[in-house]
């Protein structure tokens, strides 16, 4: 009996993929959200209305500013986002359709696990399907509490590379509409444990700018 509580225990413990703007989970027992589910949470909010009532209300002025600023740090090495940049950009990403995916890494490394592979293929397929076309996604890393500040900086830096790397070379995505940023270990999901694995997550973002605007 103590074995199977175990088991269960640890079974319950890898469903650590957290849907935003969605009530579907992944199944008990999976870490892998299906591509489709990922698209149905990174919709527009045009085409999600229903989901996005009670959401502050954005003016045309702000917008436009917010525009400019993601079109500046298109490009850009993740690196070379200042403290301030980044910031700014978790401060507009806060009410648009997101979803956070349990992709893991190879210890100490940027590379993703052979496991993760395919919960890595299922964001490709999603970002490509033909709904989400034209938008900007920003790609954020986030790292759990283990490990010094400047350390977590570096390698969810470096991890948040690597999937957009991945999303260009593997499904044709344009490098310009895959923005890059890491948080290291300042804005984990569970706070309360620090050092969970639902903190070590990527956190994927439809910003909603079109390439039109570009």
């Amino acid at each position: 009996m103590t074995s199977f509580v175990r088991l269960s225990g640890l079974k319950a413990i890898t469903v650590c993929a957290a849907l935003s703007m969605t009530a579907g989970l992944a199944l008990a027992g999976e870490n892998i959200v299906p591509a489709d589910q990922i698209v149905h949470a990174l919709q527009p909010r045009s085409l999600t209305r229903g989901l996005s009532f009670g959401a502050p209300q954005v003016t045309p002025a702000v917008k436009m500013q917010q525009m400019r600023f993601i079109n500046s740090i298109r490009n850009r090495n993740t690196r070379s986002l200042s403290l301030g940049e980044r910031d700014h950009i978790a401060e507009i990403s806060s009410p648009k359709p997101k979803i956070d995916l349990e992709i893991q890494f190879d210890f100490n490394s940027a590379t993703i696990s052979k496991a993760s592979l395919p919960a890595a293929e299922e964001l490709g397929k999603a970002l490509s399907n033909p709904s989400l076309k034209g938008s900007t996604f920003v790609v954020a890393g986030n790292t759990d509490a283990v490990g010094s500040e400047p350390y977590n900086q570096a390698l969810s830096d470096r991890r948040a590379d690597t999937i957009k790397h991945f999303l260009v070379d593997n499904y044709g995505i344009k490098a310009s509409d895959l923005i890059t940023v890491g948080y290291g270990k300042t804005r984990l999901k569970d706070p309360e444990h620090p050092t969970a694995a639902i903190n070590r997550r990527v956190e994927v973002v439809n910003m909603e700018a079109q390439t039109a605007l570009k």
